[in-house]
């Protein structure tokens, strides 16, 4: 099993932009990976994801245009930049590898089977 450790987060103010990491304990080329975030009395929902070739990515519409994943193999590293953040972006945010190599985007969490510890983001109104 991977292990993947997230960094990054923080405190910002709303409109302010954070970049968080995902680093592996082992190669992770060939698995799709994606981030995930949990709000105080929430479920756990999907971010963003993107294939193991890093050629193809997918966001959650509440994201789109403001969040970037991208990936950068030779450091076994998974970023997740967030630009334009919003009060309700909140939440403990989590990096999961995808259970099974080669695949192109997957977007429920069932199908990862590395997570994580998580970071924890605030933005402030």
């Amino acid at each position: 099993q991977v292990q993947l450790v997230e960094s990054g987060g923080g405190l910002v103010q709303a409109g302010g932009s954070l970049r968080l990491s995902c680093a592996a304990s082992a190669r992770t080329f060939s698995y799709a990976m994606a981030w995930f975030r949990q709000a105080p009395g929430k479920e756990r929902e999907f971010v963003a994801a993107i294939s193991w070739t890093g050629g193809s990515t997918y966001y959650a519409d509440s994201v789109k245009g403001r969040f970037t994943i991208s990936r950068d193999k030779a450091k076994n590293t998974v970023y997740l930049q967030m630009n334009s953040l919003k009060p309700e972006d909140t939440a403990v945010y989590y990096c999961a590898a995808d259970r099974n190599p080669w695949r192109t985007v997957v977007t429920a969490s069932a199908d990862f089977g590395s997570w994580g510890q998580g970071t924890q983001v605030t933005v402030s109104s």
